[in-house]
Order: structure tokens, then C-alpha cells, then sequence
């Protein structure tokens, strides 16, 4: 395989500096919310419906990245951190705490408040579960567990069959493209593949358990010698992508199941 050239990544460094830290891209954030729509107690669908009306958990997942584009404050100053976390290596979640800004997990937090109080408005109440819906599927792609050396990979220059890009494009929508399918066809190739003790065992609602785990993966999925990939990089990694997106699909309905519990 090719190394890429001083002057390619010269090029590639110097247009990727401004690059935003998406996740998943829209067809694996679909992916995720299309299979939690499964698994959503009565509770849980109810007061979704109530909340976003025919909008269901596919659709929403991808908002979050949507308004970026806004111009309110809110968008601009506000929610940008609350896509991912910073994890160094060999530290834990624990270790680090939360930046002054916040991040992911604080984000979770906000937003199960504002579902759970009687008081908030109902548009508060749609960017909360439009947001959470979001932060579930961010929160499993292990780009977004950043060790805080490179912004989540954005940093890390390489070519994908080709194409000049970076390790965290790679994780948001390069992996993904190669299965060339809808989200709703890959969406049912995972679940039918989903079994009984799979939901139970990954029905974990801690987000920084999820968090802890991206990194870990994180950790292992950086190309060591050659940053010129393809089928090599695919065949080492299809079947981690695949079990997070299941993960965050089931994780994402336990999360809305226990925060409606009550409700």
C-alpha cells in the first residue's frame, strides 16, 4: 500500500483543522434509534409519542447534528461539547471529570431533568429527547471517547479506498458506507441477529460505562504502520461497528424505558 506524501498530509492537515466531530453519520444514528423503537416499553413509547408526536426514534437522531447549522446561541456557544467526552489513556471517566463546558454525560444528565419536570415546555422537552436520542448513538462510536490528543481522530490524516480523509470520518460514515445498505435494511440485519441474552447483558443505563468502553476500543482501532486502508481495515473492524451500533440501539431503549418509568 501507498504512504500518503509530506505534501498530502500537509494538505489534509491543514483542511481538517476547522472539521466537526460528527457521529455515526445520519444512516448509523437511524441505525440505532430504528432498532431501540423495538425495544421501548409501553411507558416509554407513549411518552415519546407525546413529546415528538409521528416522529419516531430514527427520525429524531439525527437533529442534534442538524441544528448545528443554527445561528441561536445555544447551538453556537452552548451544545457543541455535548457530542463526546475526553478519556486519556490509561485514566477512567473518574479520573478526569467532566470539563467546565460540559460534555456527553453531563448532557445525558441536563436532559433527563427537563423530561422528568412537569414544568418544562414542550419544545424544551423535544430538544431534551431529540438530544438524548442523539447522545446515546454519540456516545458508542469510540471516536467520540477522545483521548484528548487529536480532537476524537479528526486529526489523525489517512487515506479510506482513496479517499483523503481521517480516522474519525472513517468511524462516522466510512465503515458504515461499505455495508451499502438503508438504514432500515442494516437496521433489521443487526437486530434479527440480536438474541435474548444480548438485551439483558447490554441493558446497561450508565453512560459512562458506554463512554469507558468507546475508549477502549479507541485505543485499539488506530492504523499502527500504513494510513493507506481499505478491505484490511474493514475486515478488522466491520464486527466492532456492528456490535456498537447494535448496543447503542438496545442501551438507547433501556435508557428512555427507565427514564419514563414513571412517568
Amino acid at each position: 500500500m501507498r504512504r500518503l506524501s509530506s505534501v498530502t498530509l500537509s494538505f489534509v492537515l491543514a483542511t481538517l483543522v476547522s472539521a466537526p466531530a460528527w457521529a455515526w453519520g445520519k444512516t448509523g444514528h437511524r441505525v440505532s434509534g430504528q432498532i431501540a423503537n423495538a425495544y421501548l416499553s409501553n411507558d416509554a413509547s407513549n411518552a415519546v409519542q407525546e413529546i415528538l408526536g409521528v416522529e419516531d426514534l430514527a427520525e429524531a437522531s439525527t437533529w442534534a447534528d442538524f441544528m448545528r447549522a443554527s445561528q441561536d446561541d445555544f447551538w453556537r456557544k452552548e451544545a457543541s461539547p455535548y457530542h463526546y467526552v475526553t478519556i486519556p489513556k490509561n485514566q477512567t471517566y473518574a479520573d478526569v471529570g467532566a470539563p467546565e463546558n460540559g460534555d456527553a454525560i453531563t448532557a445525558l444528565a441536563k436532559f433527563r431533568k427537563v423530561l422528568l419536570d412537569d414544568n418544562a415546555t414542550l419544545e424544551d422537552k423535544q430538544l431534551a429527547l431529540r438530544f438524548t436520542i442523539h447522545l446515546v448513538g454519540d456516545l458508542h462510536q469510540p471516536m467520540h471517547a477522545g483521548d484528548g490528543t487529536d480532537r476524537g481522530g479528526n486529526d489523525f490524516s489517512m487515506t479510506f479506498f482513496g479517499d483523503v480523509t481521517n480516522l474519525h470520518r472513517v468511524w462516522d460514515t466510512g465503515l458504515i458506507k461499505q455495508e451499502d445498505l438503508s438504514y432500515s435494511e442494516f437496521s433489521e440485519w443487526l437486530e434479527r441477529r440480536i438474541t435474548p441474552e444480548q438485551v439483558k447483558s447490554w441493558s446497561v443505563i450508565d453512560p459512562i460505562i458506554w463512554a469507558e468502553e468507546s475508549a477502549a476500543i479507541r485505543d485499539t482501532i488506530y492504523p499502527t504502520s500504513d494510513r493507506d486502508e481499505a478491505w484490511g481495515y474493514v475486515f478488522d473492524n466491520r464486527e466492532t461497528m456492528r456490535t456498537r451500533l447494535s448496543q447503542s440501539g438496545i442501551r438507547l431503549s433501556a435508557y428512555l424505558n427507565d427514564v419514563f418509568a414513571d412517568k
